[in-house]
This record gives C-alpha cells, structure tokens and sequence, in this order.
C-alpha cells in the first residue's frame, strides 16, 4: 500500500527557502565576525570604515533585497535568480573593504547552483556554474584594473566549493533520473506480469469452458433421442458456458491486445514494516485456478494463523460473479491483505465485499502505520490495471484517521445465471 509521508526538511523547504537561509546566515557571520564578542580581545575580521555607517548598512540592506528576490524567483526562472543572488554577493561585498568576494556573501549563490544542478538539465547547471566562476573572476580583476589588491588564494577557494556544490547537485539530479527511470521501468513490468498472469486465466478459463462443452454436447448427442429433456438441460449449460465466457473475452482481450499500458503506474507499498519472515505460511503462493470471492474466508484463515486477523463482511446477496471478474475481486483483496501484513506493522484488518445490482466493490481498511513514505512495490499497479481492463477503478490511500484504504469497484455487466 501507499502512504504519503512528512517529506523530510530538505524536502519541505523549497529551494528558495534554502538560499535565503543561507544569505540570512552568512550575513550574520559577517557582522558577527566583525564585532568584539565576549572573551575576545579584537574581533576576527577588521570592519572597514564605512561597514557600521548608512551608507555600508544602505548597501547590506539593498544586498539582501537582492537576495530575497532571487530565492523567490529561482523555481521559475532559475538563471535570472542566479544573477540576482551574485549581484547581492557583489553589493554585499562591497561595504567589507575586502580584496575578495567572501564565502559568507558568496554561499547563497552556491546553494543556488547546487539546486540548479539537481533540478534543471545538464546544460543549464554548466551554464550556472560558469557564470558563477565568472562573476569571481570579474571581481578580481576590476580590482586588479583599479590597481587594488587582490585575494587571489581566497578567491580560489570560493570558486572551489562553487564547483563542488555543482558537482554535488549534478550528481544528486543523476540519481534521481536513475531512480525514476528503474521505478518507471519496475511499474511497466509489473502491469506486464499483471497482463501475463490474466492472459493464463483467460487460457484456463476458455479450457474449462470448451472441456464443459465438449462433455454436455456429448451428453445430449446420447440421449437426444431417448430422453430430449435432458437434451435440452444439456444444450441449456453449452449456452450459458459460451455466453459466460464470450463476456469475459470481449471485457479483457481488446485491452491485452494493446503493447503499452497507457497509464502512470503509481508505486503502492508503504515502507517496510515488520520483518515479514513470520508470516511465511500466508505469503506461500496458492494456485491459481478457479480463485475468487469463495475463496476470502480461506485467505483470511491463512492471515489469522499468521498472526494479522483479517474480519471478512459480506454486504448484499451473494451470487455467481463473470469468472474474470470473480477473480479480480479476489486478487484485489489478496494484494491488499498482503500489503499490510508486510507493510502495516497491525494486528488486525477489515475486508468487505459488497454486492449490488451493477457492481461488486471490495473494500479492505486498516489501522496500521499512516506516516510512512512511498515504497518501491509495485503489487496494486498490476491490481489497478487489473480492474482498468474490466472497466473498473481502484483507489488506494491513507484514511484520515490513521491507517490505510483500498477499495475497487467492478462492474457487472452481465449476470450469471
């Protein structure tokens, strides 16, 4: 199952928010720096002239206007943030008296570069980068062409950790694409597999149905002329097999003829929770053939004696189901009772089957973990496509009060005689 989780502070805070923490904490080094603080005799940097006057306070204060400018712009437009952002470095700098951009006036331009690298392509990190390296250089060197002195050795090392903060967002961003594609590649595998394991059904499904015809049309070719009633009894069952099974044919082979799944697979696994080597008795396959709602009471007994209980309601008049659609139902509540004995951390679940006129819906609550973060599984995608071919939905998500649901509602087109 999937449960959204708090992201993490890194995560929460966005870009912005960061490079205006860092402009606001290198500015507090810089004036903390240049003031005496208790137990020292001088302070660690000697402020120049104009820094506690208005006009170096006019210029710290239009500094960080810069600043705040460009972490409110750098989402949408994040080179012309950057811009603003190494303006500020340069304005801030300027009231220091110093032959060299600091890192404390420098560092909000650096997480800004880091950002970019994480979250635009390559060519505009690289284009970030250089004109970050660019605004240092040109720094010295209209100071060197105004025959000032230079931090040459300073600047170097700003420059190399604004290379290191590129590196670092441009190899984080790598790994974000890896990862998204390996997730999207696992999603399309699992509705592959989904496909694979409904086209078996279907196999079986049709195997059963001719073996059911072959052997009343053998009856009835017996006894057409002694006993025509049961003749026609058994010509009776050939139509309602092949009607049955041509309604599953028509819902489901148009679907799988198609290569592509044409969906956003959605990854559907909380974290992982228990260690789920104890619930091995429950999570031992069990065959395929003939599976469906009968067979809840079954799968909740396995549950129980694993240690999860499993409450099974039945609402409305139970009744024959579309074998395909019978099936479906009963995988549902198979993946669903899965995930939370792995990924739950309860004891306990609730699972209602509900008939009505038109559809059956099945239902299984619980009230387990609700924080976790998105997990890698990838069962209820195969589900969700499972149901999508029967003209179906399926929702699954986190309960307001705690725990987890999912639901699936399966039209019944035609009844079973």
């Amino acid at each position: 199952m999937q449960v959204t989780s708090p992201s993490p502070l890194l995560r929460r805070l966005p870009p912005g928010g960061w490079v205006v923490l860092a402009w606001g904490a290198g500015l507090a080094i810089t004036f903390l720096t240049r003031l005496r603080l208790p137990g020292e005799w001088y302070s660690a940097e000697r402020p120049a002239a104009q820094f506690f006057r208005p006009e170096g306070l006019a210029g710290m204060a239009v500094a960080t206007a810069l600043a705040l400018a460009g972490g409110a712009l750098l989402r949408r437009r994040p080179l012309p943030a950057l811009a603003l952002l190494l303006a500020a470095s340069v304005v801030g700098t300027t009231p220091l008296g110093v032959a060299e951009i600091p890192l404390p006036q420098f560092l909000a331009a650096e997480i800004a570069v880091f950002f970019i690298a994480i979250g635009r392509p390559r060519a505009t990190g690289v284009a970030a980068v250089l004109t970050a390296l660019a605004v240092l250089g040109g720094y010295l060197a209209v100071r060197v062409l105004c025959g000032w002195p230079i931090a040459a050795s300073s600047e170097t090392a700003v420059a190399l950790t604004t290379v290191i903060a590129w590196l670092l967002g441009n190899s984080v961003g790598e790994s974000r694409e890896h990862a998204e594609e390996l997730r999207a590649r696992a999603a399309a595998q699992a509705v592959t597999d989904e496909r694979l394991r409904i086209a078996r059904e279907l196999h079986d499904m049709v195997a059963h149905t001719i073996g059911v015809i072959a052997l009343q049309a053998g009856a009835a070719r017996r006894v057409i002329d002694t006993r025509p009633e049961r003749a026609r009894d058994a010509l009776g069952e050939i139509e309602t097999a092949g009607r049955q099974t041509l309604s599953g044919l028509r819902r489901m082979l148009g679907a799988l003829r198609s290569p592509e799944p044409g969906r956003s697979p959605r990854p559907a696994l909380r974290e992982p929770g228990p260690d789920p080597a104890s619930m091995e008795p429950f999570l031992e396959p069990i065959p395929d053939a003939g599976l469906g709602l009968a067979d809840v009471e079954r799968l909740a007994a396995r549950t129980t004696d694993a240690g999860v209980r499993v409450d099974v309601h039945w609402r409305g008049e139970r009744r024959p189901l579309p074998p395909e659609i019978d099936t479906s139902a009963y995988r549902v509540v198979q993946e669903a009772v899965t995930n939370v004995v792995r990924h739950a951390g309860t004891t306990s679940c609730r699972v209602s089957i509900d008939y009505r006129d038109d559809e059956v819906r099945v239902e299984v609550l619980d009230d387990g973990r609700g924080g976790g973060r998105v997990g890698a599984g990838y069962g209820l995608v195969g589900m969700r496509e499972r149901v999508g071919l029967l003209r179906g939905s399926l929702s699954a998500g986190p309960r307001p009060g705690g725990g987890f649901r999912v639901e699936a509602r399966l039209p019944v087109s035609a009844a079973v005689p």
